[in-house]
């Protein structure tokens, strides 16, 4: 999330008629992310999110993004749920964007979640994964291993003057991935993107998935890997919390029990999601500052969890028993 669009009067007012809210008594940006403009405005008496999509989402893909999350509330899992306009579209044109408003949801993002609710945490994706497995939402994950040798062309200069030496390492995984990436897993809907800031609790049961904005079709377990890399490493990145390994693995599977064959992929899955996240981050790192409201974070978070997935040799270093 962030602010990149600032709205005039008269584009609330347009927002405003469009889907149907009442007077916008409250409308704050939110700064943090780095994809969309994002505000909390409450209108009406009710709390609403307006996302405005920047050049970094294709419009195109909304219908899937959104679709998501509208048939995952619909299902009962706790997602917002889109507001659409009088006339029934799920998004809208303004000040030359496309922006969409979803509903609220209660709860808050804890900036170094416990065990318990990384375990619950792991279980609301086993959850979203069987709810959607037979949407036929279909996607291509743009931000999968063929994507990355392209972004690593485009960032491996600067990547290397950030940090010395992290260029060979690279070259090397992507040589891996090229051999050695999965070929036949589990697969369906996945979110892509379940950080801890995408998830929301009231104490440690999870309140709200969020920000659907990178799902698509992919293997399930790449997802959880995502969630490994995402929720259970301590700061700095190089030491992963067995703990919280433990717990949300054991989490998923109190819903969705993996296969041997997937078991077996966690280790090269959590190491190919490390790389996509080093490489977005390096991309956003080396964006020019414009003036927007933007939180950029460091990738080299990313290269110290990329040392750990080389060495791990199998699941149980993730903390499964």
């Amino acid at each position: 999330m962030a602010v990149y669009t600032i709205l005039t009067d008269e584009d609330l007012e347009t927002v405003r008629i469009a889907f149907g809210l009442g007077e916008i008594n409250v409308i704050k940006g939110i700064a943090e992310g780095v994809q969309n403009t994002n505000y909390y405005v409450e209108a009406g008496g009710e709390r609403h999110i307006l996302t405005i999509y920047e050049k970094m989402v294709d419009v195109s893909d909304l219908p899937f993004f959104l679709g998501a999350t509208e048939m995952a509330a619909k299902l009962g899992l706790p997602t917002a749920r889109p507001i659409r306009t009088q006339s029934g579209e799920i998004t809208l044109q303004i000040a030359g964007k496309t922006c969409s408003v979803c509903t609220f949801l209660n709860g808050i993002s804890p900036r170094n979640p416990n065990a318990t609710q990384a375990k619950s945490a792991g279980a609301a994706l086993a959850k979203l994964h069987l709810a959607l497995a037979d949407s036929g939402l279909n996607r291509s994950n743009d931000l999968g291993p063929n994507a990355w040798p392209v972004l690593w062309d485009k960032c491996k200069l600067g990547a290397e003057q950030l940090e010395t030496g992290v260029g060979k390492a690279i070259e090397a995984d992507l040589a891996d991935f090229a051999q050695y990436w999965p070929k036949d897993l589990p697969s369906g809907f996945i979110h892509a993107d379940l950080f801890p800031d995408n998830v929301l609790f009231l104490g440690n049961e999870v309140s709200g998935l969020i920000d659907f904005y990178f799902a698509a079709t992919d293997f399930f377990a790449y997802d959880l890997a995502v969630m490994l890399n995402a929720w259970c490493f301590l700061p700095l990145g190089r030491e992963f919390d067995l703990t919280k390994g433990r717990a949300l693995i054991a989490g998923y599977e109190s819903v969705r029990k993996l296969s041997d064959a997937e078991c077996a992929a966690i280790p090269i899955l959590a190491r190919g999601a490390a790389l996509r996240f080093f490489l977005t981050r390096m991309m956003d790192w080396s964006r020019p500052d414009d003036g927007s409201i933007v939180t950029k974070k460091d990738p080299r978070e990313y290269s110290a969890r990329l040392a750990f997935h080389r060495a791990a040799k199998s699941i149980m270093d993730y903390g499964r028993v």
